[in-house]
């Protein structure tokens, strides 16, 4: 083995399965948040998880502005009041009161908001990775933001990613300069506890898809071409839903 690489090994069952759990139970929070401060060493953890996401010709194109300031939240959260009722009007009649019942941010209730930005030239004009698919630099930050997601479930933090809202107002709310983009924009903090299910497939708005349904072989529209794994696939998904983790 070459001595300059780790071992490619995999991690001990308990922390294995501790992936998976974060994983399975991690829940975009709304309405659970709880007053508590986060201590500055839990939150410098799930930055730190946050900024070795992987990112495109390691181009590291996010920054973390942190929001406690109330003044501030309230301006953001203003913005999303506006969006929420334009929103309520694109759905269907029928849909509209379910829509507006639904708790879908937790701005002002959550100690700590985070804004995940993508500095676009962070890297100059030519990228390893990025020359052909320019979004590469965006998805990075996204991976950014998977991997705080992740980390704060470890800690027993809620995140709730708001995406109701005109991001050019947010931007201005925040001083954000042109050419750096508001990617997401996450209300975290201690919460009451974490929903069985996501909020959304419970209430009926959207059921969990079967797996099965979207893995393809070789091809688009190949989908029967592997039923040991589709059934390996199925097994967990039953699983899951029933409340169990992943496990070999």
């Amino acid at each position: 083995m070459d001595a300059n690489l780790m071992p490619a090994t995999p991690l001990p069952a308990a922390q294995r399965d501790g992936v998976y759990r974060a994983i399975l139970t991690r829940r975009d929070t709304r309405g659970e948040f709880l007053p508590d401060p986060v201590a500055d060493d839990v939150l410098s953890r799930i930055l730190t998880a946050a900024h070795h996401a992987p990112s495109v010709g390691f181009m590291q194109p996010w920054s973390f502005l942190i929001i406690r300031d109330s003044n501030v939240r309230r301006r953001v959260h203003d913005a999303f009041v506006k969006a929420h009722a334009e929103a309520a009007l694109m759905f269907p009649e029928d849909q509209r009161d379910v829509y507006r019942s639904l708790k879908l941010e937790g701005i002002m209730e959550a100690p700590v908001n985070i804004c995940v930005t993508c500095d676009r030239e962070r890297a100059g004009p030519v990228v390893i990775g990025r020359t052909h698919i320019r979004t590469m630099d965006l998805y990075s930050s996204v991976c950014a933001v998977q991997n705080l997601w992740l980390a704060a479930r470890a800690e027993g933090l809620g995140v709730g990613w708001v995406s109701i809202f005109d991001n050019a107002t947010v931007q201005k709310a925040l001083n954000i300069p042109d050419g750096i983009v508001p990617v997401a924009y996450l209300c975290v903090g201690r919460v009451k506890g974490f929903h069985p299910r996501p909020e959304l497939e419970a209430a009926g708005w959207r059921p969990r898809l079967p797996i099965r349904d979207l893995v393809h072989f070789d091809q688009w529209g190949s989908q029967g071409l592997d039923p040991a794994l589709l059934d390996e696939l199925e097994r967990h998904q039953d699983a899951v839903r029933d409340g169990g983790f992943l496990s070999a």
